[in-house]
């Protein structure tokens, strides 16, 4: 617990130790190499249950971003170095730009003077912003501005397509794992029943053994549905597993910047408009219209 600093890299450490953790009706269970069935964390006491897990965690993570550096985890690659230059050129620098105020609309809801003052003091600040975000963005026309808004919405959601694509295939091996860790552990069960020399001894062995068959016979049709023919290896499935996580990692935060940039560009579009008395079109139907 005290190297976790996520759920997913606290099952990923306990993993490796061949333990495998479940979590079914907000509660935790532990399913050790020695047992075909889990351990409920109340057996094991408070500090093994769900809530002291995950405040464990949050404080490992906190920890952890306080005493990390800005130094880089991996070494940039020149591609990489040369496209944050890029977005640092290009991207304005003022994280203050908010949206406009319908002063009118307001006023037809009902709002008082007080407000609207503040609102018109409000509506200069944004708007002057807004012109500024226009100008460093290099826009020489509202026009240029909408296609970049739909460039922007569509490179978010291609970000989005493959996160989920990634969190698919992270799912899938991790369903593969737990597969594969409760048929290895019936080995001996079932080579057992290779032992028995005929039908009826067979047929007693199976009824003593019955769960370690009901996980085996389960497994083997996953595998088959699956089409595993060979079962790969826990150490290179592991890796894998790992690897994914770091994508996926990676991938929200690909898609959490792109989905910043987009709203960011809706701002300023939606000001624009405000301050031109343009005709708001949705990003979708320019899309669709398209």
């Amino acid at each position: 617990l005290s190297q976790a600093g996520s759920f997913d890299e606290f099952s990923s450490l306990l993993l490796r130790e061949g333990v495998t953790v479940k979590e079914s009706r907000g509660r935790l269970s532990y399913l050790t190499p020695d047992r075909t069935k889990p351990i409920t964390a109340r057996k094991l006491g408070d500090d093994f249950d769900k809530a002291a897990v995950l405040t464990l965690l949050t404080q490992n993570a906190r920890r952890a971003a306080e005493q990390t550096t800005a130094i880089p985890e991996y070494p940039y690659t020149q591609k990489e170095r040369l496209r944050e230059e890029k977005a640092a050129k290009t991207t304005p620098a003022d994280n203050t730009l908010q949206r406009m105020v319908d002063r009118e609309a307001k006023r037809a809801e009902g709002k008082g003077v007080g407000y609207d003052r503040w609102a018109a003091k409000h509506n200069l600040k944004q708007m002057a912003a807004t012109v500024t975000a226009y100008q460093q963005y290099g826009f020489s026309s509202p026009e240029e501005l909408d296609e970049a808004c739909s460039a922007a919405y569509a490179a978010m959601q291609e970000s989005l397509t493959e996160l989920k694509q990634v969190e698919k295939t992270l799912d899938g091996k991790k369903e593969l794992q737990r597969q594969v860790l409760a048929y290895s552990k019936t080995r001996p069960v079932r080579d057992g029943l290779k032992q028995q020399k005929n039908a009826k001894a067979k047929a007693a062995y199976r009824q003593k053994h019955e769960s370690d068959f009901i996980i085996a016979d389960a497994a083997a049709r996953y595998f088959r549905e699956n089409g595993i023919s060979k079962l790969p290896g826990y150490k290179a499935l592991q890796a894998e597993i790992e690897t994914l996580i770091q994508e996926k990692n990676s991938g929200y935060n690909d898609y959490r910047a792109k989905r910043e940039e987009y709203r960011r560009l809706q701002t300023v579009k939606g000001n624009i408009d405000q301050i031109l008395r343009r005709e708001r079109k949705p990003v979708k139907r320019q899309e669709q219209e398209r």
